[in-house]
């Protein structure tokens, strides 16, 4: 399934290109998010601990999407606190070996996510703010796609290639749909991720000229820690 490695058909061959498919972004994070809430319910109803019921819901998305937006994420640390030029940023970003950058800023965020998901005491609330922040935050990914170019000829961004805003607020608009059940929290949290992917946008034109997949995938994993962090305020 898009974004993810879970194993499901097609609807139509051959595969829609990243670009087309962007609307359903927030569907697939909506999916993984309904996997990480049942987990987090069924360790909770047993007894376990919010902490580790919450560590464990996030280990079962990060195997459901084959670690892809925290590949990202560490990539984008390494490569835009490595120093140098574009063309060595990028260099960075393309190897395959983890820096210091990448290892803190992805055990950050995972400590902030446990911590801000094991605040949250109601079992059902915490279900479907996985579905609220995992819709929200792949709908995010579309905000480098819509005002950044790829900052590479090859590579996952340049077939992300541009969205244009319909399609951003296609996104939002299912993203927002899909977070009905805790619609006021999602809807502030949407302005902050908004904010994030925004600063994140500035932020790699000024590093990289551009997008590109890794800047995609920590696109998604900023503004769900984010979002995660405006549930456990406003709930």
């Amino acid at each position: 399934m898009l974004l993810t490695r879970l194993p499901v058909g097609r609807l139509k061959d051959p595969a829609p290109s990243f670009a087309d498919a962007a609307w359903a972004y927030p569907v697939a994070g909506a999916l993984v998010g309904a996997i990480s809430g049942a987990i987090y319910c069924a360790f909770a109803a047993l007894g376990l601990p919010a902490l580790a019921a919450a560590l464990l819901a996030i280990g079962a998305a990060v195997l459901a999407t084959g670690a892809l937006h925290e590949d990202g994420l560490a990539d984008v640390a390494d490569g835009f606190g490595g120093g140098g030029d574009t063309a060595r940023k990028l260099e960075i970003m393309r190897d395959s070996r983890v820096g210091t950058y990448g290892v803190v800023a992805v055990v950050l965020a995972i400590c902030l996510l446990a911590s801000a998901v094991a605040s949250l005491t109601a079992s059902l609330t915490v279900f479907f703010g996985f579905v609220a922040i995992g819709a929200l935050s792949r709908a995010m990914m579309l905000v480098p796609m819509t005002f950044l170019p790829p900052a590479r000829a090859d590579g996952l961004g340049a077939q992300a290639g541009l969205a244009g805003p319909g399609v951003l607020l296609q996104a939002l608009g299912i993203a927002l749909v899909l977070s009905l059940p805790v619609f006021v929290p999602a809807l502030i949290a949407t302005w902050v991720m908004g904010g994030v992917a925004f600063g994140l946008v500035i932020l790699a034109r000024r590093q990289i000229g551009g997008q590109s997949g890794d800047v995609l995938g920590a696109t998604q994993k900023l503004t769900e820690v984010a979002g995660w962090l405006v549930l456990a305020i406003f709930i």
